[in-house]
């Protein structure tokens, strides 16, 4: 089975470099374009599944990925949901630095030890998102294909566990906005990483495309 595992385009707070985490920010002008490009890249692409994240970027996302015609096929999994950063959520990272410096010091240097203040660790949402992964690939055929729209650390869990990288390499690798990971293998404990952060669809081979907050 192959495995197309998106992330959401780009919001108004990703830009502004804000953590949102499980606030319900919708796609900018900007990640709509990016998701619409996502779809002219994937129309002549065959799809059996598509699932998504219910926060609206993602869904939104995965509804212009897959146009008009295939929408149908969705469906949403609240294990795919961001990682809830509570307290810190609407914040910009500068604010955060001055609240929390130790905390925000430890998420980019070990992130694998963050509690989240009033919100959850790597290892909580590794716990929620691998289950959700492996139901939205339940029942695939050896030839099937599933669309995953979710979001950075969702992704990037999950890419940790399939690439046997311990939690603490999580920024070793990149998810940009609409970016595709694609992902084979014959189930769900035997993936092979075939593509790794794909943008070609909106950004230059060596365009930039990171956003300063989760």
């Amino acid at each position: 089975m192959r495995i197309l595992l998106a992330r959401h385009g780009e919001t108004p707070w990703n830009a502004e470099g804000r953590y949102q985490g499980q606030e319900d920010i919708p796609l900018s002008p900007v990640g709509e374009r990016q998701a619409t490009l996502l779809g002219a890249r994937l129309a002549d692409v065959r799809i059996d599944r598509a699932v998504s994240s219910p926060l609206s970027r993602a869904n939104r996302t995965a509804r212009l990925a897959l146009g008009v015609d295939r929408e149908a096929l969705l469906t949403t999994d609240p294990g795919l949901a961001e990682i809830a950063h509570g307290t810190w959520e609407g914040l910009l990272a500068a604010e955060i630095g001055e609240r929390d410096p130790e905390r925000l010091a430890a998420w980019r240097d070990a992130p694998d030890t963050v509690q989240m203040p009033g919100g959850e660790s790597l290892q909580q949402v590794l716990d929620r998102a691998w289950p959700a992964f492996a139901r939205s690939l339940a029942g695939l055929g050896p030839d099937d294909t599933a669309l995953i729209v979710a979001h950075d650390a969702i992704n990037r869990v999950i890419l940790c566990r399939v690439l046997g990288l311990p939690l603490a390499r999580l920024w070793t690798f990149r998810q940009a906005p609409t970016t595709l990971n694609l992902l084979e293998g014959p189930d769900v404990d035997r993936l092979d990483v075939v593509r790794l952060n794909d943008c070609a669809h909106h950004t230059a081979f060596f365009g930039e495309a990171v956003h300063r907050a989760l």
